[in-house]
């Protein structure tokens, strides 16, 4: 018996849990309008975007990467979709207007998101820069890039075919979550079961001893940014959709909470170690930490100054981790 609890104390997942179930008991103590339905299903509305997010950020910090520029490839993503569904494309050389559908303005945001991604990763890959630098320096471009994209204005009146998806109903259970769901489940069988999922986790574990057997670590390193990118697209669908419009400044600040998601879920940031279990848990717990500071009327400013410190906090629960499984 002693031995089995021993073993299920051990589980990465187990404490960003207990961390969960606590932090749930402390802000319905706190907010009487915390344990309500209706909150619920707006913390789980707001958990689901970041969780598309730090899903794909798992993978890259898997890989012992960052992705600096979620939040600004969702915001281009997401105005892109808003424009095309509002206004169409209009080329005035051959005099051609196109119009596009629901989804062909889905379509359209997803491969904005994959080639910004893949942009990042073939900066990483082939011009050898860190992830870091050039995913920030993404950060910047996708952010301009939606500035002149929307001239500094929102782009409203979507219709409901777009607000369906961000607000609408399925089973008694709103379209974001399972949206979220399906992100959630399929990658985590990806991550689990296919031949690529392995080879994230070796890179993250040691690239070099990688290359030696054989990994095509570029290509793998690709994918990945890539399909960062595409979860961010689909992020920004889902705030879009929610608020029926884009905003020019959507998604700011979204890679700090992706990533803490990531962290607090179990995730090394060396790599190598962590899960989509893990980074679901962590998602929650951001959730549930913005929605309870905001009902017990904290400041914005310290919102940001206690987050600060819970992303701290769990990097160095981290680093403690490793040096103590050595």
């Amino acid at each position: 018996m002693n031995r089995l609890l021993k073993q299920f104390s051990s589980q990465p997942i187990l404490k960003p849990l207990i961390a969960l179930l606590l932090m749930v008991f402390a802000m319905t103590f706190l907010s009487g309008n915390f344990a309500t339905s209706d909150n619920f299903f707006n913390v789980m509305r707001q958990v689901s975007v970041n969780l598309c997010i730090s899903v794909g950020m798992t993978l890259v910090i898997l890989t012992g990467g960052i992705d600096l520029s979620v939040g600004s490839v969702l915001a281009l993503s997401g105005a892109v979709a808003a424009g095309l569904m509002k206004n169409g494309l209009a080329l005035e050389g051959p005099d051609l207007f196109v119009g596009f559908t629901f989804w062909g303005c889905v379509l359209a945001a997803l491969l904005i998101g994959a080639l910004l991604g893949a942009f990042n990763g073939l900066m990483i890959t082939r011009f050898k820069l860190p992830p870091f630098v050039a995913t920030l320096g993404m950060l910047t471009i996708a952010r301009g890039l939606t500035m002149l994209y929307t001239n500094g204005f929102p782009i409203t009146g979507l219709g409901k075919s777009v607000s369906f998806l961000g607000t609408g109903w399925f089973a008694g259970v709103p379209m974001p979550v399972w949206i979220a769901v399906l992100v959630v489940v399929f990658f985590a069988f990806y991550m689990k079961k296919t031949r690529t999922g392995r080879y994230i986790y070796a890179i993250g574990g040691n690239e070099k001893a990688s290359l030696l057997s054989g990994i095509n670590v570029s290509k793998v390193l690709l994918l990945v940014y890539t399909l960062s990118g595409v979860l961010s697209a689909v992020a920004g669908l889902l705030v879009t959709a929610r608020l029926d419009s884009a905003q020019p400044n959507a998604g700011s600040g979204y890679e700090l909470d992706a990533i803490a998601a990531v962290v607090i879920g179990g995730t090394s940031m060396s790599g190598g170690k962590g899960s989509i279990a893990g980074t679901v848990v962590g998602a929650l717990i951001i959730g549930v930490l913005n929605n309870g500071l905001v009902l017990l009327d904290v400041s914005p400013f310290w919102q940001q100054v206690i987050k600060g410190f819970v992303i701290i906090g769990a990097v160095v629960l981290d680093k403690y981790s490793s040096k103590k499984s050595l």
